[in-house]
């Protein structure tokens, strides 16, 4: 992705295990995107 690239809609559990959207945290605030490597790996 580059910046201010629209990210497409998609859907992951949350740290309770239930699905949320992107779109559904959309219509509360602002969402911040942040990709780091897997833990203890090489990054």
């Amino acid at each position: 992705m580059k910046v201010g690239e629209r990210v497409p809609d998609f859907e992951a559990l949350d740290q309770h295990g239930n699905p949320v959207t992107l779109r559904n945290l959309l219509e509360v605030g602002p969402v911040v995107m942040y990709f780091y490597p897997k833990a203890m790996t090489a990054g």
